[in-house]
């Protein structure tokens, strides 16, 4: 998947984090730096890992200062060892300092994302299997999280609940059960949307198929179970498999011939890169 950020879009996400971070001023860098002090600083990784989020940082200096030179030393997605120097920048040194920390909490949060993300997918590079993420992201911080997983070779999962139907234990339940939830999605819906399930036993799969689901999520079953479902929808909906997805386990599940591997950790309980920014 490609990853791209879109500056109209980013922009304005990053000036709301510019504005918490501010307040109304930066107190210390006002009193000591004088706006006429210009000088060069490097942004570091710390330690081995892929780069995401070097555009994000890049803009969070554009919105402060246009004078302030920004220059990416690799690309997004490179796998950078430790000490490698990721960017320099150029240019006066108040509002450089005013965005150090806002943009390295984007730097280090997304080229976390894009490591685990470059381990997993890894993993199962032999299998057809895509690693996806999910809606459990940080608030606030989804689009570059999203943006931080394709960077990492993952694909995205629906953005938010407005952009795909999936029926989850609590519909069916409230629903009447899976086929009156597909039969009401599928009566109800527009002929552009597909429509995903989730599904926790082999009878559920069976009732899903039967009704016609696009998609059927099968959520924390058994590997062996898993082999089964395979089996049994022989191609005819798309299979997700869910819930407690580590490195420990994930080879074997694409192994079973799922077509997607959904993780929230890729995102909820990310590990950032560490990375630190120099004064020349």
């Amino acid at each position: 998947m490609t990853a791209i950020i879109d500056k109209f879009i980013a922009k304005k996400y990053i000036t709301n984090y510019l504005e918490e971070d501010l307040g109304w001023g930066d107190i210390t860098t006002d009193l000591l730096i004088d706006q006429q002090v210009s000088a060069r600083a490097y942004i570091k990784a710390k330690e081995n890992g892929v780069i995401a989020g070097l555009p994000a940082a890049a803009l969070v200096y554009e919105i402060l200062d246009p004078c302030i030179e920004f220059f990416p030393l690799v690309k997004d997605g490179a796998s950078v060892e430790a000490q490698t120097i990721v960017a320099e920048l150029k240019g006066p040194m108040n509002p450089i300092l005013k965005g150090e920390r806002l943009s390295l909490n984007l730097l280090q949060r997304m080229s976390g994302i894009a490591t685990i993300t470059r381990r997993l997918t890894n993993l199962i590079k032999p299998y057809k299997a895509e690693l996806t993420d999910t809606r459990k992201t940080a608030p606030g911080l989804r689009y570059f999280d999203r943006y931080a997983v394709a960077v990492g070779g993952g694909v995205n999962h629906r953005y938010n609940l407005a952009d795909a139907v999936l029926i989850k234990n609590n519909h069916i339940k409230l629903a009447g059960g899976i086929r009156q939830a597909l039969e009401k999605a599928h009566n109800n819906l527009s002929h552009t949307m597909k429509v995903e399930i989730e599904v926790e036993s082999l009878e559920q799969l069976k009732e899903a198929l039967n009704y016609e689901a696009d998609i059927i999520m099968l959520d924390n079953m058994p590997i062996e179970m898993m082999r089964q479902a395979v089996e049994i929808t022989n191609g005819r909906a798309l299979l997700e498999a869910s819930g407690n997805i580590g490195e420990n386990i994930i080879a074997d599940i694409a192994a079973t011939g799922v077509d997607i591997i959904s993780s929230g950790a890729l995102t909820h309980s990310v590990k950032a890169l560490d990375i630190n920014m120099r004064i020349e």
